[in-house]
């Protein structure tokens, strides 16, 4: 069978907007070795730019997350984002210094309910995604995207993970009200999208 494309795959160019690289030397100079994968973070600045109105993150860490979001949102668009430790929320500010609409919140995950309903909302927090869903399901406006990071890929129903049912991951798929994909990012990464119904 002949390939019809002799060229390897290329998901995106190389080159990071500018706020992205600001998170990234910050989380450096932190000294945390990952941070949210270009590939997720070029699919959240994708969504941001389809989505309007309050977009929002759970988990800032040093703001690459919110960075990659800000890089993609539209003008009227507002990001909010919390982090649980004060210290690097004050750093993270820093990150979005000249970006007004970016508003960095030193708290847990409950800060960001009052500026629900949310059109799209990240989350990098194992504790929210696994216990959850119902909370979030009520802070996301009809037809609101939400982005749950850090999964690995599984090829079979149910998804298993470390040789048992990912029951995090088969709740999100499941859950009646979302519409939900889980998508691969990298070959060992994935995500997975649940669409508010």
């Amino acid at each position: 069978m002949r390939r019809l494309c002799q060229n390897p795959p290329v998901s995106a160019p190389p080159e990071l907007p500018e706020v992205v690289r600001r998170a990234l030397d910050l989380s450096r100079s932190q000294g945390f070795v990952s941070a949210t994968r270009h590939e997720t973070g070029r699919l959240l600045a994708t969504l941001a730019a389809m989505r309007g109105g309050t977009l929002g993150e759970l988990g800032t860490g040093c703001g690459v997350g919110a960075a990659w979001l800000s890089s993609g949102a539209t003008a009227d668009a507002r990001i909010v984002t919390a982090e649980l430790d004060p210290g690097l929320a004050d750093l993270a500010r820093g990150v979005f210094a000249d970006d007004a609409r970016v508003e960095v919140l030193a708290g847990d995950w409950t800060t960001l309910e009052r500026f629900a309903p949310f059109s799209l909302l990240f989350v990098d927090v194992r504790e929210v995604k696994l216990g959850s869903v119902d909370v979030i399901a009520d802070l996301m406006a009809p037809g609101g995207v939400v982005v749950l990071d850090d999964f690995t890929p599984s090829s079979q129903w149910p998804p298993v993970y470390a040789g048992r049912v990912d029951a995090m991951r088969e709740r999100w798929l499941t859950d009646e009200r979302f519409t939900a994909v889980d998508v691969m990012v990298t070959s060992d990464a994935s995500v997975v999208l649940a669409a508010r119904r």
